[in-house]
């Protein structure tokens, strides 16, 4: 069995209280580092070990938000092969495009019951990273 090591950056204590209790709840061995802003994850990022499988961001962060972290993030020659999932409250149209354009691999609109922040995690640790490319149907998560 494929043990994960999952990065998770948010600025809300409860989210990053919510977003483990799910992994928690996953069948799967994750290894699940989380952190309060994206300043915290770029320097654990550039400071391994560990090394992330997958990093999920929320993009409303004060100092560096998610959109400069993910600009940074697929900026770098070591660092932009690993798959960015976007975890936010938003499903604007512009902010998912945005989000495309600067990269990122995936988006989940934060589900609000428990059982579909199980889902969505467990669906997104599902996916062939080293394969899918998204396209604008394939890039949104859909409950």
């Amino acid at each position: 069995m494929k043990e994960w090591t999952i990065f998770y950056t948010d600025d809300d204590e409860d989210d990053l209280s919510i977003f483990t209790d799910a992994v928690e709840a996953l069948s799967l061995k994750v290894n699940l580092q989380t952190y309060s802003g994206g300043e915290k994850l770029l320097n654990a990022v550039n400071n391994p070990p560990p090394t992330p499988n997958v990093i999920f961001l929320d993009l409303n962060m004060p100092g560096k938000n998610g959109f400069d972290v993910l600009n940074e993030l697929k900026g770098s020659k070591e660092k932009s092969d690993i798959p960015v999932i976007i975890f936010s409250t938003s499903n604007e149209p512009s902010i998912i495009e945005k989000c495309m354009a600067l990269g990122a691999n995936y988006f989940i609109t934060k589900p609000v019951l428990m059982k579909d922040i199980i889902k969505s995690i467990e669906h997104s640790l599902t996916i062939n990273w080293k394969e899918f490319v998204p396209d604008r149907k394939s890039f949104v998560y859909k409950l």
